[in-house]
């Protein structure tokens, strides 16, 4: 038989092991909330969602209103921003840009998710809702501020846009030659806040742009 002296040792141990679980419940809640606490960065990151990654286009096709109507309607379009880029004073008014000395054009900035859509889709809504054949013109909007542009954000965008309106040029959708120009992106500053969303709030508004089937 087991002595009586051990038998009371191992009930008071048994005893005192609930005892401490009880007198301190907040200790492995303590020891995950430290754990998380001292996670590294990396670990950190990982665990957040990431952020969806998107994709700048800035393109100059006449009077602003009617282009960025057309764009934020585009499936992967996830903003659009009107302003005044390619001159040669920085942050210009629209007074300023009507002048035609500051050399800048309406433009449009889109930024698209490159999931859903690519450059090159965005570009041929591009060329089928203006016509890129009159230099300095849209309908009935006159001035180097209406001219056709793509400005591109790197290489590949250029290499894309040279693709693209050499394509639409060979097409015979045009009668005259293509005098969309192709250049480097430049500072795009954007346009008094009255211009933005235009003809979201003021339907029916003034607009010479139309997108033609495919």
């Amino acid at each position: 038989m087991r002595p009586a002296w051990i038998a009371v040792l191992l009930s008071l141990m048994m005893a005192e092991a609930p005892a401490a679980s009880a007198a301190d419940p907040s200790a492995s809640r303590s020891s995950s909330q430290e754990k998380k606490m001292n996670a590294s960065p990396s670990e950190k990151k990982s665990k957040e969602p990431a952020a969806a990654k998107t994709e700048t286009a800035t393109l100059a096709a006449g009077c602003f209103w009617g282009v960025e109507e057309i764009f934020r309607k585009i499936p992967g379009v996830t903003q659009t921003v009107v302003g005044y880029t390619g001159g040669t004073i920085a942050d210009p008014t629209y007074e300023q840009v009507c002048t035609g000395r500051t050399g800048h054009a309406e433009a449009i900035e889109i930024h698209f998710d490159p999931s859903k859509t690519t450059y090159a889709k965005i570009l041929d809504v591009f060329f089928r809702m203006h016509d890129p054949t009159t230099p300095n013109r849209q309908h009935n909007d006159v001035g180097t501020q209406y001219r056709s542009a793509i400005f591109y954000h790197s290489p590949e965008q250029k290499k894309i846009a040279e693709e693209v309106k050499e394509r639409v040029g060979k097409s015979g959708r045009f009668s005259k030659p293509i005098v969309t120009e192709i250049l480097p992106a430049k500072p795009f500053y954007s346009a008094e806040e009255y211009h933005q969303d235009y003809l979201q709030k003021h339907p029916g508004g003034y607009n010479c742009h139309v997108l033609l089937p495919e």
